[in-house]
This record gives structure tokens, sequence and C-alpha cells, in this order.
């Protein structure tokens, strides 16, 4: 993984000392409230419902395990001793008060780490795959074109004050797992014919009040032009994003209104960069460049493959039941023979999806150490990972694994479901997002119950900011606000690209607004209903694209009690 420069541990120091420097200004009261608003959020801190948020980069999903220890003495010593993994690879806390906040600033910079530009209207954290370098499908490892992105975009003094938030996602394999025709801008790197290493540019993808597909503006770019094309959109954006409206100052907004016009103008600012702009050219990235980034993503030391590669895996014949469901859940092929990359389930009753304690972060270092060479992932669907795992070590893994509560089998399934933090913390949300799930993870405790349900995406937001995408969920939940009270609309066949879903699309609306009492019963309806409808070994997506909503949303509709009988 990236390590850091001199270079880029003096910025992050020095960033967090100017920080401090801002911080008590603005608590003796010479620096005000609203000025200091913008100048906290991109350092990463919020005022939430009941205390300061603060969301920490873990740019592209990578840590090693000495931060992950960093992570874990923070929620110890500064917050109430636990945090959220999020979909956007990043990690919250939720209770550090704001006047301890420079010193975590420091904290964190002692271990490379920042909160730099996760909030606010910038580029926020680079988001990619995280199997990225292991995946057995990848065609271009995504980490070294990640790291030049981050590089670029952190403090880019020409986009810090974008009209809206922008997010960028990278993918460099046949199986999109980073989601990207749902971000502001997506990249596919490809291979053609020859070998060469192209980008297919998505642009205009989010979710929010208006669910909208990325649109395809490049085919083929050539790689070294990544950051003059990027810089050509996000420049087209600045110039014309709306700035009167904020739920319509996404890109999304601008590229769904003008359609062509949009992309020719970001061929002709292409060209204006290369052609007129004084050193424009300078953004080309060079092969010399690329080696030095890349040099960074060798294999970790100690990682050493077999002479020959196997595909399938060598299940022990005295193998436990639960033993085998791990390995076939949570264990992933990987692209060296001899090894394997494992999930760490984030998705356990008792405790929120994405939760983890500051013991449960020890214990995933300590894992990590022991067994993925000191490095660990952050998923798109709040688990964690481990990359570099020999096939051997895979018994004594699940061992500890099951000790540290890491080894539910579940991944894929309808517990291991996607969720924000909702109302409990969230001064957007409109409803709690927790107790839903809590609920349903209680409903469906049974694994061979899960393992008959097979494959499904669950995925819960508290508002409709979206940030549990519930828009790319096949089975969607959305809190609502009706006069004070919480209530819950449900999304069916949401599609998030990845190969299950066989594309991306944003679910439909199944009928009004549910009680919050009511949400359970109506996904146990819905499940019913899949498992009278479906053909042999059909995955419900396929059910539902097949069949149609209107069986399900009737057997939905047949759950009110709270509500009006009227679908």
């Amino acid at each position: 993984m990236y390590t850091y420069t001199d270079f880029d541990k003096q910025f992050v120091r020095q960033r967090a000392a100017q920080y401090r420097d801002q911080l008590q200004r603005n608590l003796a009261g010479q620096l005000g409230d609203d000025e200091f608003r913008p100048l906290r959020l991109q350092n990463g801190w919020y005022i939430q419902r009941h205390a300061p948020m603060l969301r920490i980069a873990v740019p592209y999903g990578e840590l090693n395990s000495t931060q992950m220890r960093a992570l874990a003495h923070i929620a110890r010593e500064f917050d109430r001793g636990y945090g959220h993994f999020t979909t956007r690879q990043n990690l919250q806390f939720n209770w550090i008060p704001l006047t301890r906040s420079a010193d975590v600033m420091d904290a964190l910079a002692a271990v490379d780490m920042h909160g730099i530009q996760t909030s606010g209207n910038c580029i926020r954290n680079i988001t990619s795959d995280c199997f990225a370098g292991v995946a057995a499908d990848e065609m271009v490892d995504p980490r070294p074109y990640c790291e030049i992105l981050r590089q670029w975009s952190t403090l880019h003094p020409e986009f810090a004050f974008l009209p809206r938030k922008f997010k960028i996602a990278v993918t460099g394999a046949h199986e999109d797992r980073a989601a990207i025709a749902w971000h502001d801008i997506g990249l596919q790197l490809l291979k053609n014919d020859a070998g060469d290493v192209g980008i297919k540019v998505l642009v205009g993808g989010g979710m929010g009040r208006t669910p909208v597909i990325g649109t395809v503006v490049h085919e083929f770019l050539p790689w070294q032009q990544m950051l003059v094309f990027i810089e050509a959109i996000v420049r087209v954006y600045n110039r014309y994003g709306r700035r009167d409206n904020m739920y319509k100052a996404r890109i999304k907004i601008l590229v769904k209104a003008e359609g062509q016009k949009f992309i020719d103008d970001v061929n002709e600012e292409f060209r204006n960069i290369l052609e007129r702009d004084l050193d424009g050219s300078a953004h080309i990235v060079t092969q010399a460049e690329f080696n030095r980034v890349s040099s960074h993503f060798r294999l970790p030391a100690g990682v050493k493959p077999r002479a020959s590669a196997t595909t399938s895996l060598q299940v022990p014949a005295d193998a436990t039941p639960a033993f085998r469901r791990w390995l076939e859940r949570n264990v992933h092929a990987h692209q060296l023979a001899g090894y394997r990359a494992v999930t760490l389930s984030l998705k356990r009753a008792g405790q929120a999806p994405g939760d983890a304690t500051d013991r449960q972060m020890e214990l995933a270092a300590d894992l990590a150490d022991r067994y993925s060479a000191g490095e660990l992932r952050v998923s798109h669907d709040q688990n964690l990972v481990l990359p570099w795992v020999r096939e051997a070590d895979l018994p004594a893994l699940y061992d500890a694994a099951k000790a540290a509560s890491f080894a539910t089998p579940n991944i894929g399934f309808l517990t291991d479901m996607i969720a924000c933090p909702g109302g409990d913390f969230c001064g957007l949300a409109n409803a709690r997002s927790i107790p839903i799930a809590a609920a349903i993870n209680e409903r469906f405790d049974d694994l061979d119950e899960l393992y008959d349900i097979g494959d499904i995406d669950l995925h819960i937001s508290g508002c409709i900011n979206s940030c549990g995408h519930h828009h790319s969920g096949h089975i969607g939940i959305l809190g609502v606000d009706k006069d004070g009270s919480e209530w819950y609309q449900v999304t069916l066949g949401g599609l998030d690209g990845s190969a299950i879903s066989g594309g991306s699309a944003a679910g439909k609306v199944i009928g009004p607004s549910f009680a919050a009492d009511e949400v359970v019963d109506v996904v146990e309806a819905v499940i019913d209903t899949y498992r009278h409808q479906r053909a042999t070994d059909e995955r419900f997506i396929d059910t539902v694209k097949r069949v149609g909503l209107d069986p399900f949303k009737t057997a939905a509709n047949a759950q009110r009690r709270s509500t009006a009988q009227a679908a």
C-alpha cells in the first residue's frame, strides 16, 4: 500500500497544526462559527444531532494495522469506544468533543491519516474496489490511479468550493464492486486488444432526491490524460453547476439538463487546457510519475505465491459445517496462487451494520498482522477485508475471526445489509436506520433460512441523502418524516453494478410509506413472495426482474396495520 513520503507527512502535520490554530481562535471568540464552519468541514468535522462527528478518510479503502490500532485508541480515549465504517470507505466517530478535535487530528497525522476533504463542497475521498490489487477478475490495478487522483485533488485550489460535494470511484475489474455508475465521476480501467490501458469515464451518477445513473462521456481515454480530462469535467461543473438550490446543485442535474452539450463543453475545455492553458500539459501523467506511485503497490514482504494457480479451494475432509459456510461466503478468489481474500463481517447481532468497538478494531489489526501482511481494507458494503491470506492459514484465521465476532458467514445475504447511522446520530436524518436493521437481523437470524433465501442486497437510508444507498438495493428502505413521525418507503429492484445485479438502476417504490412497526413484516412478505415465485436456483433480483413488482407490492401492502389499507 502507499507509504507516505516526508512531504506527505509534513503536509498532514501542518494541516493539523493549522486546524488547531483555527479551533483555538474559534473557542476564544476570535473566529466566528460561520467562518469556522467551512474550515472544520473540510477537515471532516460535522456538528450532528447530539455531538460533533468526525469522518476520517481511508483512501481507496486501504489501512495498515498501525492505523487501525490508532483508530481503536481514538475510539477509546476520545469517543465512546466504537466507530462506524461507511459505504465510502471512511470511518466515522460520533461523540468526540469539539474541544478535543485538534488532539485527534494530531493522533491521526502521527499515523499518516486525516479527515481532509471528507466533507464540504469539494472532491471527497477517492473510493475503489475493496479487492483492488488482489481480485481474480482484475484487468488493471486501480490503486496507483486512485493515489494519483488523491494527490491531485487534495486541497486543489480551484475545486475547494464547488457547487456541491463531489465523489469519484475507480475500478479495474470485470465486476464493478465500487458502484462507479452511482458517482459524480466513475472510472472503469480497461485494456484494449493491444494491451494498452484506457479509461471508460462516466459522469453524473448519484442518489439523493433524484437518483441518476452516470452517463458515459468517454469510452477509452488514454490513462495518461486522466487528470486533464477530469479537470475539464470539474471545471465545467464548477462554472455551470447550480449554486442557487442545493437540491439541484450536484453534477447529475447539470448532466441530465444539458445532455450532449455538457459532453461537448467538457471536450472543448479538455482541448483548451492542453492547447491554451499555461503549462496545461503539466497534468499529463508521465510514465515516470506513474512508476513512482505504482512502486508503492508491490507485493507485501513475505507474500510469496505458489508456482501454479488453483481455482478451487481445497476444503479439509473434517471441516465443520460452520467452517464450510464461512469458506463459501467470506473467503474470496485471489490473483496469487495459494492466497485468498477474506471478509471480516461487521454485520452481527447486537451491533449496528458497519460498527466496530475499540477492542474489535485492535483484534482486526492483530488478525491483519498475523494473517494478511499487516494490511486491511474497508469495503463498500461496510465490512473489513484481509487481502493477503495464505490458504494454509484459513482454519486458524477462522478460529481467530470467530473469537473476535468477525466470522458470521452471511456475506451477500440479507443480514449483510448496508445502513447509515440514521436518526440516532445524524442531524439530517428523518428516521432511524439502526432499529430497523436490528429488527431485520432478529427476524432473519437463522442461517439455514438465509442460505435458502440466497444472495440479496438490502440497503437502508435514514433520509433522502441516501448515505445507505437505498436506491441501489434489491430491497431499499428510506426513512421519511410525516408530521414528526418516522415512516419508511420501500423500493425494489435497485442495482449497484455488481455481477449479481447485472447492471445499475434505481429501485422502484412499491407503495405509500410504511409505519416503523410494519417494516420488518413488509420485508418478510417480500421475501416470502420471492420464495413462492422463484424458479429453480433463481436469485431474488432475477425473480423481481422476471415477474415484476405487482406480486411483491400486493404482499407488502397486506402488512399494513398502522397505515391506510389502500395501496
